[in-house]
C-alpha cells in the first residue's frame, strides 16, 4: 500500500472535528488496506510501532529531528529553527522543509506503508554505541524519499505527536464497522481490553473474523486494561446495592499489574507502560513471594517509611517515574510495598471470569507475604457498624478509604461499574473530595500573568460519548514556577483548532489535545449555562460547573484522560450535594 494513501486519509481525519466522520474515514482506510499492511496501519494511526507494553520507543528528541531535517533538505539550522519557532509543530516544519529542499531525490519510487513502518521499527530498535547516528541515517533515508505531506506524518510519528485526535476506542469502532457489525462491537472491545493490542485485534479480525477473537485471551507478559470502580457516598448505599461485600483498604499509591514466572518478572502501570526497572524491591519481593508457578497479580505500590512502617505520600512513588539513575538509591530511602488485591492468572488458568471470592482465595494461596509484597487488608461484612470501624482503621493506617467489591464480581477488563465501589474519607461533605479533570485549553494571562497562561480550561470525561466536556476554568493553586512553565509544558499538546473529542462552548486562546490530568478541589458543583459537562441532563440548556476550583499541585501522570472523573460521576455527586445541603442550586438563587 502506498503511504500516500494513508496520508490522504490522515489529512481528512485531521481536518474534521466530528467523531462519526472520523470513524467513517478510518473505516474507509481500513477497507482499502491490504491484509499484510493492516496491523502496521493500525499501529501508525495510534502513533506507535508496537503496543505500549512492549516498551519499544523511537527515541529521537525534537532537536535531533531538526538536525535530521537540516541534513535531509540542505536547509541551514537557522531556517529550520525559525520554522520550528513559527509553527510549533515539527510535522509542519518537515512538510515545508521537504518542499523547499535544495536537491530533489533521484529515486522516484513512491514510499510504501511497509517501508515507513520498517524504517521506524528499525529506528526504535537501534541501541548501544553509535545508535543515535544510525537512527539519524535511517530517518534521513526515509525523509529523502518522502513527499512534503508524507514527511509531515513521518516526523509526527517520530516525535509522538500524531495530532489526529483518534482515540483507541475510535479505532475499536472502526474495526467493528469494517470487519464485523455494530452488535459485535463489545466482542471487539473485549479482545482489545484483554490483549491491549489493537494491531493483533485487527489482524485476527481480518484473517479469522469475529469468531477468531475467542483465541485472544489473557496471557503472561501482555497486560490487560484495568478494571475501574464507581463511587458512592455512604456505606448504607453500598450495602443496599451489594449486600454482603468485601471491603479492602484503598491505598494511595501506584496501581501495578505484576506478571511473574519462575524465570521472568515484569511490572506494568495502569497505562500498560513497563515500569519493571523503577521498582527493583518489588521485583525481588515477587521472586521470593511467588515461587515455582506463573501468576498475574494486581496491586497498589505504596511507599512505606522503613523506620516507622507508616505509609508515605503518593508523590514519593511518582518521583521515581522516568528516573533511571537514582532508582537504587530511592528504593533504599523510600522502599515501596506492593499491596496485592487481585489474582488474574494462576499457572495457565485465566481467573478473570471467576468470582471475587475465588480470585481472592487464589491470591492468598499464590502470594507469600513479606515486607515487599502483602495481600491487601480485607474484611467481608454487611454490617454498617463493622464497616465504619474498618473504615476508621483504614484511615488510621494512612489509606484514602475503602474499596467495596461484590463477592460475585468478575474482573471486567477495561470496564467501570458498581461491582467495585470507592468509598473515600471526604465523601461526607459537599465536594470536599478531589476530582481529576483533563486540560483541554488555556486562556492568555493578564497583568502579573502576562506572557503565560492565566487559566486552564478543564473538562470531565463523558465515557458514553467518548468526549471531554468542559466544567471549569482553573486559575488558582499554581505557584509562580509552575505557572510560567505551563506554555512549555503543554507545547506538544497544542492544537490549531478544537480537538475532535472536545465539546466546549467556550473558545480558549489555545486548544490542547486532551492528555494531561490534574487533581482539582472545588467548593461545590453548580448548574451552568456555559459549561457542557452533563449538558441537559439535570436542566435543559445547562451543564455542570465546579465552583471555586483550585489545583491541588498534583499532576496525575498515573492517569490517562479516559481515567479522569466522568460526567456521570459529577451528576451523581451533584445529586448527593443537593440531598446533603437541602437547598436550591446556586444558579437559581
Amino acid at each position: 500500500m502506498k503511504f500516500s494513501e494513508v496520508v490522504d486519509a490522515y489529512e481528512k481525519i485531521e481536518a474534521t472535528t466530528k467523531r462519526l466522520e472520523m470513524t467513517e474515514l478510518l473505516v474507509g482506510l481500513l477497507r482499502r488496506t491490504p491484509r499484510e499492511d493492516l496491523e502496521k496501519v493500525v499501529y501508525l494511526t495510534q502513533g506507535r510501532i508496537h503496543p505500549d507494553y512492549e516498551g519499544i520507543e523511537l527515541g529521537l528528541a525534537e532537536k535531533m529531528v531538526m538536525r535530521v531535517l537540516t541534513h535531509a533538505t540542505g536547509l541551514d539550522d537557522a531556517r529550520i529553527g525559525r520554522l520550528w519557532k513559527e509553527k510549533g509543530d515539527l510535522g509542519l516544519v518537515a512538510q515545508e522543509a521537504i518542499a523547499a529542499r535544495r536537491q530533489r531525490p533521484l529515486e522516484s519510487t513512491p514510499l510504501t506503508t511497509a517501508k515507513v513502518y520498517e524504517h521506524l521499527d528499525a529506528i526504535a530498535r537501534e541501541s548501544g554505541e553509535g545508535s543515535q547516528e544510525r537512527k539519524i541515517r535511517l530517518l534521513s533515508d526515509l525523509l529523502g524519499s518522502a513527499t512534503p505531506r508524507e514527511a509531515k506524518y513521518v516526523v509526527r510519528m517520530v516525535v509522538g505527536q500524531m495530532r489526529l485526535g483518534v482515540a483507541d476506542m475510535t479505532i475499536v469502532d472502526a474495526l467493528a464497522a469494517t470487519f464485523a457489525t455494530k452488535a459485535d462491537r463489545p466482542r471487539v472491545e473485549r479482545a482489545y481490553n484483554v490483549s491491549s493490542d489493537l494491531g493483533e485485534v485487527a489482524r485476527v479480525l481480518a484473517s479469522k473474523g469475529v469468531d477468531g477473537l475467542k483465541d485472544i485471551h489473557l496471557k503472561l507478559f501482555r497486560p490487560i486494561r484495568a478494571m475501574l470502580a464507581e463511587r458512592l457516598e455512604t456505606l448504607e448505599e453500598i450495602f443496599e446495592r451489594m449486600g454482603k461485600a468485601a471491603l479492602e483498604y484503598k491505598y494511595d499509591g501506584l496501581r501495578v499489574q505484576a506478571h511473574v514466572s519462575p524465570k521472568r518478572i515484569e511490572l506494568f502501570s495502569r497505562h500498560l507502560e513497563n515500569i519493571t526497572g523503577q521498582f527493583p524491591e518489588i521485583v525481588d519481593g515477587l521472586r521470593s513471594a511467588i515461587k515455582d508457578r506463573a501468576a498475574i497479580v494486581e496491586g497498589e505500590a505504596v511507599p512505606v517509611d522503613p523506620n516507622t512502617g507508616e505509609f508515605l505520600p503518593f508523590q514519593e512513588v511518582s518521583r521515581r517515574r522516568g528516573r533511571k539513575t537514582e532508582v537504587e538509591r530511592m528504593s533504599k530511602e523510600f522502599p515501596v510495598t506492593l499491596f496485592a488485591f487481585d489474582c488474574l492468572l494462576r499457572s495457565e488458568e485465566d481467573l478473570t471470569a471467576r468470582p471475587y471470592t475465588e480470585r481472592r482465595k487464589a491470591l492468598e494461596g499464590v502470594v507469600h507475604a513479606s515486607d515487599e509484597i502483602r495481600p491487601s487488608t480485607v474484611r467481608v461484612t454487611d454490617d454498617v457498624k463493622q464497616a465504619e470501624a474498618f473504615f476508621d482503621e483504614a484511615l488510621q493506617a494512612g489509606c484514602e478509604g475503602l474499596m467495596a467489591k461484590a463477592l460475585d464480581s468478575t474482573y471486567d477488563a477495561g470496564g467501570r461499574g458498581y461491582q467495585w465501589i470507592k468509598f473515600k474519607k471526604e465523601y461526607s461533605a459537599a465536594l470536599s473530595d478531589t476530582i481529576d479533570l483533563v486540560v483541554i485549553g488555556a486562556f492568555a494571562g493578564r497583568g502579573k500573568r502576562a506572557g503565560t497562561y492565566g487559566a486552564l480550561l478543564m473538562a470531565a470525561y463523558d465515557d458514553v460519548a467518548d468526549v471531554f466536556r468542559t466544567t471549569c476554568k482553573l486559575g488558582t493553586g499554581f505557584d509562580d514556577e509552575t505557572l510560567y512553565a505551563l506554555p512549555d509544558r503543554f507545547k506538544g499538546e497544542r492544537r490549531d483548532r478544537r480537538p475532535a473529542r472536545v465539546d466546549s462552548k467556550l473558545e480558549p486562546d489555545v486548544w490542547f489535545e486532551p492528555k494531561t490530568v490534574l487533581e482539582v478541589r472545588g467548593a461545590e458543583i453548580t448548574v451552568s449555562p456555559i459549561h457542557t459537562c452533563a449538558w441537559g441532563v439535570l436542566r435543559p440548556g445547562a451543564g455542570l460547573a465546579i465552583r471555586f476550583p483550585r489545583f491541588t499541585g498534583r499532576w496525575r501522570d498515573d492517569k490517562g484522560p479516559e481515567d479522569a472523573t466522568t460526567a456521570k460521576e459529577l451528576v451523581e455527586m451533584y445529586g448527593r450535594q443537593l440531598k446533603q445541603t437541602k437547598k436550591e442550586p446556586a444558579s437559581s438563587r
